[in-house]
């Protein structure tokens, strides 16, 4: 139950609230059921003697008593209709301040996912970049969509616990007023119910357990095989993943079974047990203490009561452990985000007036090293191009220079500044990249290129589509700026997306743009038109260009080769560079 006490912390308001309207409401059916005894003593009178007499309840004794000095003491008759007007009344107050108790849960419920799904946001979005490589994209996907709703159903079924709870102590007090004895032995009855039927909470906890970790494995494939999903069909290839997936779903499957066995014969046996030991209650409430027939009656309602809220204690508790591992997973994975958080130290911002340099700088991620003892100059204003084979780590330079990573020896500066003296922040919003994998929203043009910055203006998306050769085709779409590209932008060929995604990185205007061959999708005409536009922004923005295409480095300053972990400069200004070094 220690999920009740996390939920408590975490919403104690809501929870103090839900707690007062329970205690009124029991309060209430607490006044009703009070007056069924005597009502109950006055109807057996008036059947017998044909007149119901108040005044012979005062020879009665424990609670039809007590309720007929109450009455008479704020100047009321006890009589057939008031008592039942009583009863009504309280019944109905009952059910008013029920109503607010389930509302209130209600909302907290919806709050409770609410808040799991903006703190997983609020980690992830804080967190290292290195912490997002070792992360399976459907992991964290399951994580918002499912873990958060199903951990928010946990806090449902622990607050109808603490409902059916309060009930159960209403009923008992008032039984232990009619017969302690009687009482005790229902209790008992109805304790070593519930141990017997323990077993099957435990096959739900293990059920739930199993469900949350295949339901992350199984969504973490899903996710990679939906990405790879064409290239898998172009090669027929989608046969062999398919068996992955079925072998997940399979074991999924069967989790999900053991809790419905598990749920079923609870809901099983939880009947006839109730049935059999309230009847053993009241043979022996009957035969061995002789109870009247008006206290016995009262008893049976209030027994039943108490045995079905107990056994409903124990169906919502089985629920609550088969629920109740998404909540620990989820909060686990926003606490590991959390401990990844990005640290930044600097806090001085950064002018970019000279160059940006790399300086004897080596890198590696965990034993895979990448870089070694490297150094790179990017003069401001001028366009500097990064070539090498793929696997050389010329991403990891790019990602070096904007802070997403941090070198183990060596410094990136920014003028004068060391990196780690700049306001990353800060820094970064001077930067346009263009990352090899364009990826695009599913939403318009328009939402695309500004991401929802309300500074920009129309005029400057526009602005930035024609620099990026994108608006001519931009144009022409049905709905223009506010046509929607479609799932990651599968309405628009893979060169017309990444000329969004350049239109993205411009449109703020930069002072430092980063292509990470981001002309690789591109026509000659569109790739002529990128690179009169890269001449156009020579002297007003600093550029590195990582391509291997011949255009780009004609329109280049300064050249790169990376190869092996290390960087040389090549001769000189290329206007035509060699068959080989575009080879490589």
């Amino acid at each position: 139950m220690r999920i009740l006490s996390v939920f408590a912390r975490a919403y104690p308001r809501q929870t103090l609230v839900m707690l007062v309207c329970l205690l009124l409401a029991a309060v209430a059916e607490g006044i009703g059921l009070s007056s069924l005894l005597p009502l109950l003593s006055l109807t057996a009178q008036a059947a017998t003697d044909g007149n119901a007499n108040p005044d012979s309840l005062a020879g009665k004794g424990g609670l039809a008593q007590a309720v007929s000095h109450v009455l008479v003491g704020v100047g009321l008759q006890p009589s057939i209709g008031l008592l039942l007007l009583i009863i009504v009344a309280g019944m109905t107050l009952k059910a008013g301040f029920i109503l607010l108790a389930q509302k209130q849960i209600g909302y907290t419920v919806a709050q409770v996912a609410t808040d799991l799904r903006l703190a997983l946001i609020r980690a992830l979005l804080t967190a290292r970049w290195e912490y997002y490589i070792r992360q399976p994209v459907g992991s964290l996907a399951n994580a918002f969509a499912t873990e958060a709703s199903r951990a928010a159903q946990a806090y449902l079924y622990g607050a109808t616990i603490l409902t059916l709870l309060v009930e159960a102590l209403l009923y008992t007090s008032l039984a232990l007023t009619v017969s302690w004895q009687a009482t005790l032995a229902a209790i008992g009855i109805g304790a070593l119910i519930a141990y017997a039927l323990n077993r099957l909470v435990r096959m739900s906890r293990r059920a739930g357990a199993r469900q949350t970790r295949l339901l992350k494995a199984v969504l973490a494939q899903l996710t990679d095989v939906l990405y790879a999903v064409k290239p898998l069909k172009a090669m027929a290839r989608e046969a062999l993943i398919g068996p992955l997936l079925e072998g997940e779903t399979q074991r999924l499957n069967r989790a999900f079974q053991r809790e419905i066995l598990s749920k079923e014969t609870l809901r099983a046996l939880q009947e006839p047990l109730v049935v059999a030991a309230l009847a053993g209650g009241l043979y022996i409430a009957l035969i061995r203490w002789a109870l009247p027939l008006h206290s016995l009656i009262l008893l049976a309602v209030l027994f039943g009561n108490l045995l079905n809220s107990l056994n409903r204690v124990q169906k919502q508790y089985q629920q609550l452990v088969s629920y109740e591992s998404t909540f620990w997973s989820i909060r686990a994975t926003i606490e590991h985000s959390e401990r990844e958080h990005e640290i930044i130290h600097g806090k001085k911002r950064p002018r970019l007036k000279s160059a940006i340099r790399l300086d004897q700088v080596t890198f590696s991620y965990g034993d895979q090293a990448v870089l070694h003892e490297v150094s790179l100059t990017l003069r401001v204003g001028q366009v500097t191009a990064l070539i090498g084979p793929s696997g050389a780590g010329k991403t990891s330079v790019a990602d070096l220079l904007v802070g997403l990573v941090r070198p183990q020896v060596g410094e990136v500066w920014i003028d004068n500044l060391p990196l780690s003296a700049v306001d990353l922040q800060g820094w970064r919003q001077m930067v346009g990249y263009v990352p090899q994998e364009t990826f695009l929203l599913h939403e318009s043009v328009l939402v695309n290129v500004t991401l929802g910055d309300p500074d920009l203006t129309i005029a400057d998306v526009e602005s930035a589509l024609q620099a990026a050769g994108a608006w001519e085709f931009v144009a022409v779409l049905p709905e223009g700026l506010h046509t929607p590209v479609g799932e990651r932008g599968a309405r628009f060929s893979g060169g017309q997306r990444q000329r969004i995604a350049i239109a993205r990185a411009l449109v703020h205007k930069p002072q430092f743009l980063i292509l990470d061959e981001a002309t690789a999708s591109l026509d000659p005409v569109t790739e002529a038109a990128v690179c009169a536009t890269i001449q156009q922004l020579r002297g007003d923005m600093t550029i590195l260009a990582i391509s291997h295409q011949p255009a780009l480095l004609q329109v280049a300053d300064t050249v790169y080769h990376l190869e092996g972990g290390t960087m040389r400069q090549l001769d000189r200004l290329i206007s035509q560079p060699s068959a080989s070094a575009i080879a490589t």
